[in-house]
Formats: structure tokens, C-alpha cells, sequence
């Protein structure tokens, strides 16, 4: 099968397009050919060795990056027996436990990350749901609490997590704050958010505290980096500050203060796999019924992955990059 490999830990260069053998399946796998993979900040970040150096990324060199896919079940193993072969399926796969990622034609994923397709998405929408959606998901409810009436802010909605999180919050009842920079403000009210927070030209502590003047109850921060000063402050007591990990050497809001708070401050790594399958169902069902729509999209040629790779990391993506694979 073709395959984009990395040879070595580097810029985007590293990566190359190869010919190499089709993954083997253990019993509890599906073997996916894929059609579409998603790319994804944490890919570069594998790429990089970044991820590999804080015991994020378990994996030896050669090795194939990519965590999300969608395309049809080419085999299954001996114990699965909710998948068959030809049925369209999206998966958020088992790269950086050691095992290949989606940049390939070929992917193995353990059944309990796989999900059917709804017949309303095609393979490029269904690639981007997987790590994007799971975070915005499993942030907001599994670990964040999130229920109907709450004032949700979600910091950064104009990339993949806050794309989603902003239409998850919603669809949950709640009323969603979001920043964003000036070209995204209308992208963002599309999505529901009923407040598009400027970070460019507006104070967004200021802002905050107007719009949800004893704190908002969960605040989804998808992109960490220190980027939101204050951060703790934006939160009512006995509220949820959810911090999606993004590079764990640079310190977040302070533990201790926040504990004082009576905050509930979450360090989530994001994609917990054993909800994984769960998870994706529902927010499968969210786009066959239209309660959610598929982010802003861009798909590129699997052969472009290094211009990909740059976009990602120079930042400011709004919504998904998806690469066509077969």
C-alpha cells in the first residue's frame, strides 16, 4: 500500500511517500481502507518528536502518522462482529500507541474506536469528526458537565475542537461564548455562538465578564498555550475550567488558585478511548438528524501532507484540513 512514512523525528520534510506491506489485524481489529484521513495539531507535534520526548507518542520509526479516517471495512477480526466488510466507517485509530495512523491506504483500528458512517456525511466530513469531535465532546460532557441553561465558553471556536464545541454546547441547551480572530466572527455566529468575541480588537476578559458577569459554568480552552490570561477568573465557583492539553511543557492556569475558587480545573488529554465508540456514535446521530454540521473544510491530496503539516503549524486553521487518500 502507499503510505506517507517518517523516517526520523524532523520539519515536514521527513515525510515521504512509500510503498510498505498492509497492517495486520488482531482479533479485536478492523482493517479500514481508508478514502479520506484528517490531519490533526498533535500529528505535527508527532512529527516533530515533541510528543515522543513527554511520553505522549509510543511508536518506533519508520512510522505511519495520523489518528483519524473514514472509509470503507476491508476485513474484520475474529471477535468483531458489529462491522462487516464493504460498510462505510470513521475511526479515530490506535497511532501513538504504537501502532501505524491513517496516512495510508491501509488502517488497522481496534473495533472499539470504530463507528458506522450516517449516510449523510460523506468520507471527507466523516475524517474530520474523530479527534476534533471526541475533544469537543468528551471536554464539554464526559469530563466538563456541560447541561442545558449553562453559559459555556469555548476559547478558540474557529479551529476543529471549537467548531465542534460550539454546536455541541448549543445542541446541549446551553447559551455558547467564543473567541475568535476578526475574520472568523461571522464563521463562528454560524455556528451558534452567541457572542463572537474578538480576541483582535476586543479586551476578552472584559467581554467575558460583560457577557456572563458571575463567571460562565464550563469554559472549553482549545487552544492552552497560555493564550487566555485570566482564564480562571472568567469561571463562577463550582464551575468547570476544561484546558485541552496542547504542549505540557508550558505551565496553564494555576491548580492551587482555582482549587480556591472552588473551580474544577481539567487537564484533558483528550479521547478517552474506552467512550470512544459510544461518543462517536452520538455525534454521528447529531449530523444524520442536522442538529451539527461539518466544520469548514479543506481537503488536499495525500501527496501535499507537507504543505498540510505547515499550515497546521503556523496555526489560524479554521475548522478541518482533510487529506484524500484514495
Amino acid at each position: 500500500m502507499r503510505a506517507i512514512l517518517i523516517d526520523r523525528f524532523g520539519g515536514p520534510d521527513v515525510m515521504h511517500m512509500a510503498e510498505v506491506p498492509v497492517p495486520a489485524i488482531d482479533a479485536d481489529d478492523v482493517l479500514i481502507r481508508v478514502v479520506c484521513a484528517s490531519a490533526n495539531p498533535a500529528d505535527w507535534k508527532c512529527r516533530e518528536g515533541w510528543l515522543n520526548k513527554l511520553g505522549h507518542f509510543h511508536g518506533s520509526l519508520p512510522h505511519v502518522l495520523g489518528f483519524d479516517a473514514a472509509g470503507t471495512v476491508e476485513k474484520v477480526g475474529a471477535n468483531v462482529k458489529d462491522f462487516r466488510p464493504g460498510q462505510r466507517v470513521y475511526t479515530f485509530c490506535n497511532q501513538g500507541t504504537g501502532r501505524w495512523g491513517s496516512y495510508a491506504e491501509f488502517v488497522a483500528a481496534t473495533q472499539a474506536t470504530v463507528a458506522p458512517m450516517p449516510d449523510a456525511l460523506g468520507f471527507a466530513e466523516a475524517a474530520a469528526i474523530p479527534t476534533a469531535g471526541l475533544t469537543a465532546w468528551q471536554g464539554l460532557f464526559d469530563v466538563g458537565g456541560t447541561k442545558a441553561g449553562d453559559k459555556v465558553l469555548v476559547h478558540g471556536g474557529a479551529g476543529g475542537v471549537g467548531s465542534y464545541g460550539i454546536q455541541f454546547a448549543r445542541m446541549a441547551g446551553a447559551e455558547v461564548a467564543t473567541t475568535c480572530g476578526t475574520a472568523n466572527v461571522d464563521y463562528v455566529r454560524g455556528l451558534g455562538a452567541a457572542r463572537a468575541i474578538d480576541y483582535r480588537t476586543e479586551d476578552v476578559a472584559a467581554a467575558v465578564q460583560a457577557w456572563a458577569p458571575g463567571g460562565v459554568d464550563v469554559l472549553l480552552d482549545s487552544i492552552g498555550l497560555n493564550t487566555l490570561p485570566g482564564a480562571i477568573d472568567m469561571v463562577r465557583p463550582g464551575g468547570a475550567l476544561v484546558n485541552v492539553a496542547t504542549l505540557a511543557d508550558i505551565a496553564g492556569p494555576d491548580a492551587e488558585r482555582a482549587k480556591k475558587r472552588g473551580i474544577r480545573m481539567i487537564d484533558f488529554a483528550g479521547k478517552r478511548r474506552d467512550l470512544a465508540q459510544e461518543d462517536m456514535i452520538q455525534i454521528a446521530a447529531a449530523h444524520a438528524d442536522g442538529r451539527v454540521r461539518p466544520p469548514a473544510i479543506r481537503v488536499f491530496p495525500l501527496e501535499q501532507i507537507a504543505e498540510v503539516h505547515r499550515l497546521l503549524e503556523a496555526g489560524h486553521v479554521r475548522g478541518k484540513l482533510v487529506l484524500q487518500v484514495a
